[in-house]
């Protein structure tokens, strides 16, 4: 097995998670890994080791999907996805009532710079230092971060639990 070998089966089940959780989509999600680790692979000497490969790759797939949600092509689908979203609205309202579903759907609706912090602490299980160090933000904005992603989680469960009620 080569090292190139070694770090992708050590890394990708992680990167592809982390991927993921930006581009909410598996396949999207793989080929920026996939990228990711070309553009490794091509620039390796660049790294400095100053931080953990896992770290450094993490930084890489997080820069990745980022680029990816600005692409032109990704805002097409997502406008494309709209439209025709309403056609299918009602199968999607009764796969949607499991909680675990809701909840990646609630997840998914906080901001970005609230969403991150959240998913790398309890998802990827980080410490409050590791998330500010891959963010490039102070420990304390990461931890008021945290704190206004939780209390968002919280407002929109009590919502979704009104709207539930009001139904029945």
């Amino acid at each position: 097995m080569t090292q190139l070998d070694a770090i992708m089966k050590e890394h990708s089940q992680h990167l592809v998670r982390i991927a993921y959780l930006y581009v909410k989509d598996w396949a999207t999600a793989e080929d920026i890994v996939q990228d990711v680790f070309i553009k490794f692979f091509q620039t390796s000497d660049q790294f400095r080791q100053e931080a953990s490969l896992k770290t450094y790759l993490t930084k890489m797939t997080v820069n990745r999907a980022k680029d990816h949600l600005r692409s032109w092509k990704y805002k097409k689908q997502v406008l494309f996805d709209n439209v025709f979203s309403q056609v299918r609205g009602v199968d999607e309202h009764v796969v949607e009532k499991e909680e675990l579903k809701m909840l990646g759907k609630l997840l998914f609706e906080l901001p970005l710079k609230y969403r991150e912090p959240l998913i790398l602490y309890y998802y990827n299980e980080q410490s409050i230092a590791e998330i500010a160090e891959d963010l490039s933000l102070n420990e304390n904005t990461v931890k008021t971060r945290l704190r206004r992603a939780k209390q968002q989680m919280k407002g929109f469960f009590a919502q979704q639990e009104a709207t539930e009620y009001d139904g029945i």
